[in-house]
């Protein structure tokens, strides 16, 4: 294949760039000696060249269009980074110069300023783009009528059984439940966000360059940040959770919440501490403190790496709005049918049968479909309607809050391409800040220390939601996730290995539906009366037939 593409480029290579048959056909002399006598062209041998040359253009095309779909996303990455550069006078190039030599990879005062990091520009979400595309739109249409068979089953069932045509949701008006604590907790968590650390950063940089130890003013304020991130941000919300026994959503929104905001003052920190102490060394006069204003839109903005501005759109699109909220609400009512038609008949009856081998794996396929409708449900309700409906009411422009994860060929794109909004903040404040302070030989601890906080979490986040402990995903996301992560490369691109991409991340998910669900129906039908840490952490499944 490789060697046929070489000989197509060098066919058409001499047919285009061969500067003697340029010249004749602008050389009208050496052209009336070809053409014959009579004045008349041979048309027969003109056809004949052009269908080679159709042939060879039929040829070409799958190469070229390989090649465009390859590359064109690092060209356009670059050209914005050589555009950045090129706005800041030449200094981005000033300092790869100075980064990149041999010894300086451990000059830690070299580091590179923030605007050097994530680059934002106006881009729309690619299931936008996608959208307008009829083939692509009609997959989305068979999600619907999907939805509507849901309905209709459930319908139809609840006639035959009980005779009646009401539709329920029992289920999400538990899940959901004690939203009013929900929301007061959640105005707690953002206010003491909103306050606490631009206080605190507002404190330290004006009384940096003034205080005669600055060091010790730097530890001081340092350790009530991270007071305020474990103390308050991390056992308030969680103390919250667990005393008034909220219900498995509505703890998801809290511990989301609490992550997030946790993150966002560590960027909001981490992006504004270098350019202050800059300021110090040059001795401006001037400290550069953000407003309130700019970090209030950070808190807001679907992004976790802060800047002082972003690229914004003109307008609002409120219609835009209202249509990505609709279906969000929609995918929740999907996922409360695919619940209650796919696995709730699976794990009602768990006391029945014994925990054995053939229990388990009948499970793990039962619970495949019911997994992925909710991986592909919950991608397209939070990373794409969610996040796209507040950024077009922030008028925020860069919307790359995702790529296509569904072509990868390899974990590591996949892991870099699912979730690009999270993704950033672990690649510039985990990935790259331990390689700065360790140096460049420590890539595979580095990469071994993002999988290590990524895994605990998740596991922290589904803990806490399903109150009770059962690390099933952090042993597939620390040991296999890690492991696929460096044999399925990214030296893998033919297809067969999105094919296997595809079949080991539907198995894990069928992993993860199975043992959770059956560990939750298996607390509900087992309860304890008095239950103790060890009994939070045990798991239940496995001996709840013995349990009466």
């Amino acid at each position: 294949m490789v060697g046929e593409e070489t000989s197509l480029r060098k066919r058409l290579s001499k047919s285009s760039d061969d500067p003697e048959e340029s010249h004749d056909q602008g050389n009208p002399a050496k052209q009336s000696q070809e053409t014959p006598s009579n004045g008349r062209v041979d048309i027969k041998e003109l056809i004949t060249k052009k269908k080679q040359l159709a042939a060879e253009a039929e040829e070409l095309k799958p190469y070229f269009m390989k090649e465009v779909g390859t590359h064109f996303d690092d060209f356009v990455t670059n050209l914005i980074e050589r555009s950045v550069s090129l706005d800041s006078g030449g200094s981005a190039l000033t300092s790869f110069s100075v980064l990149g030599g041999e010894k300086n990879h451990r000059a830690k005062d070299l580091r590179a300023p923030p605007e050097h990091g994530k680059i934002f520009v106006v881009r729309r979400s690619l299931l936008d783009e996608l959208f307008e595309v009829d083939h692509i739109r009609t997959i989305y249409h068979m999600f619907i009528a999907l939805l509507i068979l849901f309905i209709l089953s459930t319908l139809v069932v609840d006639y035959i059984d009980e005779g009646r045509l009401v539709l329920e949701f029992n289920l999400i008006s538990y899940a959901f439940g004690q939203l009013p604590v929900v929301m007061w907790t959640w105005w707690a968590m953002f206010l003491s966000t909103l306050s606490v650390p631009y206080f605190l950063f507002q404190h330290w940089a004006r009384g940096y360059s003034k205080s005669s130890h600055p060091v010790i003013h730097s530890v001081f304020h340092g350790l009530l940040f991270m007071v305020f991130q474990i103390g308050i941000l991390g056992f308030g919300p969680l103390y919250v959770v667990l005393t008034y026994m909220l219900p498995p959503a509505s703890r998801s929104i809290v511990i989301f919440e609490q992550i997030r905001l946790i993150m966002k003052a560590h960027s909001f920190v981490r992006e504004n501490v270098p350019r202050v102490l800059n300021s110090a060394k040059q001795k401006s006069g001037t400290v550069p403190v953000p407003t309130v204003n700019q970090y209030l839109y950070f808190l807001f903005a679907p992004t976790l790496i802060y800047r002082d501005s972003y690229p914004r759109t003109p307008t609002v699109r409120w219609g835009y709005v209202a249509m990505q909220f609709a279906q969000v609400f929609g995918c929740l009512f999907y996922m409360n049918y695919a619940f209650e038609r796919l696995c709730v008949p699976l794990f009602r009856n768990i006391k029945q049968e014994p925990f054995s081998a053939r229990v388990l794996v009948l499970c793990v396929f039962n619970s495949i479909l019911p997994g992925v409708l909710g991986l592909l449900l919950t991608f397209f309700a939070f990373l794409h309607c969610w996040l796209n409906a507040f950024a077009e009411m922030l008028r925020f422009g860069d919307r790359m809050f995702y790529k296509d994860w569904w072509n990868s060929t390899s974990y590591s794109n996949y892991y870099r391409t699912w979730n690009v909004v999270v993704h950033d903040w672990l690649y510039y404040y985990a990935y790259k800040d331990f390689l700065w302070f360790f140096t460049k030989r420590f890539r595979s601890a580095a990469m071994l220390a993002v999988f290590a906080v990524s895994a605990v979490v998740h596991e922290y986040i589904l803990a806490v939601t399903l109150n009770f402990f059962y690390p099933v995903l952090f042993i597939l996301f620390m040991f296999f996730g890690m492991a696929f992560n460096f044999i399925v490369n990214d030296s893998r691109k033919r297809p067969i290995w999105n094919v296997m991409m595809w079949t080991s991340l539907f198995a894990g998910q069928g992993v993860i539906v199975c043992f959770y669900c059956q560990e939750w129906y298996a607390r509900q039908h087992c309860p304890l009366k008095n239950p103790t840490f060890l009994d939070y952490i045990q798991p239940r499944s496995w001996t709840c037939h013995y349990v009466f």
